[in-house]
């Protein structure tokens, strides 16, 4: 019988002993991982705030508002009226304006 506590002793004490390691080395790994996720999260929230604005789309050729175009034109006619302007200048001015 002296055996018998004597193995089962030995059996508690091994089995102890490997939950205790295995416990150390399970918060150490959960330590690691919070660390890496906790690093992780840091840099994604240093990309989120250095994230550029997207560019602005372009206006298109020509796409001045209505009312400066025809005052633009306006002035061009009176221009010509008063012969200071040519018909081709005029032409020309004006293909201009309207982006033509």
């Amino acid at each position: 019988m002296p055996g018998l506590v004597r193995g089962v002793a030995r059996t508690a004490a091994i089995a102890g002993t490997a939950s205790a390691v295995s416990g150390r080395v399970q918060r150490r790994q959960a330590a690691k991982f919070a660390e890496k996720d906790a690093q992780t999260a840091a840099q994604r929230q240093q990309a989120y705030q250095q994230q550029v604005a997207p560019p602005e789309v372009p206006t298109q050729r020509g796409a001045t508002s209505g009312g400066d175009t025809l005052q633009q034109l306006k002035t061009l006619g009176e221009l010509r009226a008063q012969g200071v302007l040519t018909e081709e200048e005029f032409a020309t001015q004006k293909a201009k304006i309207l982006g033509g």
